[in-house]
């Protein structure tokens, strides 16, 4: 072999390793966090079994909108931090309008019981509002969503703490909810088999998950807006010189991520059961950290349904597994902050590598 062919190979061999590299260090949390995963089983041998699953999978579904809400907004080089206060207030109100007639905690006792399609109205257009005063406040004095949602996020906590001291309430936790509402959220039609006669039951709000997970794709991927939107997040003024109404499509992404939240937050109402000012704390951080995890960049523009579920699935994994192989809850927080920084970490080195 001549001189010239060895130095070819040579750097052939150079170049395979530095790509490989690149992909082991692209995904470092997907490999990291799958050897936690066998770590974690070899701890505990119940983290895999199938009713351990189920819960996994129940909570992915209770989590998965608003990391679907949350995401539309850091196409656009944003974020949402308004998210867990919208998700607690929904739900807070979801639980009071949905409790047992003649409960002595009832909070309104003159209202009755709704009936659940008006009370899942009222959450997901609450939800919708409140989104839209974001955008709206992004759009038109082209404040930074941070901003924008962090003032949210107290006026919404302020709102939040004023409510479940009305009515009969006096600051107790709502509780004492009506079947109609139970049955909806947490009754099941399918049960997983878990050995000896026993079975565990999938719950509904699961396969309402899957449904809006469905329609969220449609959005992003088969209409004009989830074009306009992935257009804006990649070039703001691009995008307004191709014709798109950069206004309307940033008020209707974050209108979209709030109905998305006020959905999340009537689920979470029946899913507790027990409703206080904390319900939907830090929820926002959840959504955040999933969303960066499956691959939505904050340099905007970029993103897919398919890594959110993965992002959230893999967080609901994590967090289960320290549960189960019982690591304090204080340090459950130091992991979540650090898969943050990690995930923005990388995410901003594949960006600077394209740059």
């Amino acid at each position: 072999m001549s001189n010239e062919a060895k130095a070819q190979a040579t750097k052939a061999n150079h170049l395979s390793a530095k790509q490989v590299g690149n992909l082991l260090l692209d995904n470092a949390l997907y490999i990291l966090m799958i050897i936690a995963v066998i770590v974690i089983q070899f701890v505990n041998p119940n983290f895999l079994r199938p009713a351990s699953l189920v819960n996994i999978l129940s909570q992915t579904a209770a989590y998965l909108p608003a990391a679907l809400g949350i995401a539309g907004c850091i196409v656009l080089t944003g974020t949402d931090l308004s998210a867990g206060r919208a998700v607690g207030l929904t739900a807070c109100i979801s639980a009071s309008l949905l409790q047992v007639v003649g409960s002595s905690s009832k909070m309104w006792p003159e209202l009755g019981t709704l009936p659940v399609a008006l009370v899942i109205l009222i959450a997901v257009l609450l939800g919708a509002a409140i989104g839209a005063f974001n955008g709206f406040f992004v759009a038109k004095f082209k404040l930074h969503p941070f901003i924008v949602t962090l003032g949210t996020q107290l006026i919404l906590y302020s709102c939040l703490l004023l409510y479940v001291q009305m009515g009969n309430n006096g600051g107790m936790a709502i509780s004492s909810l009506d079947a109609s509402y139970t049955d909806f959220i947490k009754g099941s039609i399918i049960s997983v088999p878990t050995g000896n006669g026993t079975s565990t039951p999938i719950p509904n709000y699961v396969w309402f998950a899957i449904a809006l997970t469905a329609l969220m794709w449609f959005i992003w991927n088969k209409t004009t807006f989830g074009k306009n939107m992935f257009a804006l997040g990649s070039n703001e003024e691009a995008a307004r010189v191709s014709g798109v109404n950069v206004f309307a499509t940033t008020i209707l992404v974050f209108a979209l991520a709030g109905a998305m939240y006020g959905w999340t937050g009537f689920v979470e109402g029946a899913r507790i059961g027990s409703n206080t000012a904390n319900t939907g704390f830090n929820y926002e951080l959840d959504a955040i950290a999933a969303c960066v995890i499956g691959g939505v960049s904050f340099v905007g523009g970029i993103g897919k349904i398919r890594g959110i579920i993965i992002g959230v699935l893999l967080l609901r994994l994590i967090f289960v597994g320290l549960n189960m192989a019982s690591v304090p809850q204080d340090l459950i927080y130091l992991v979540k902050g650090g898969i943050i920084l990690f995930a923005c970490a990388l995410d901003m080195r594949k960006y600077l590598v394209k740059k």
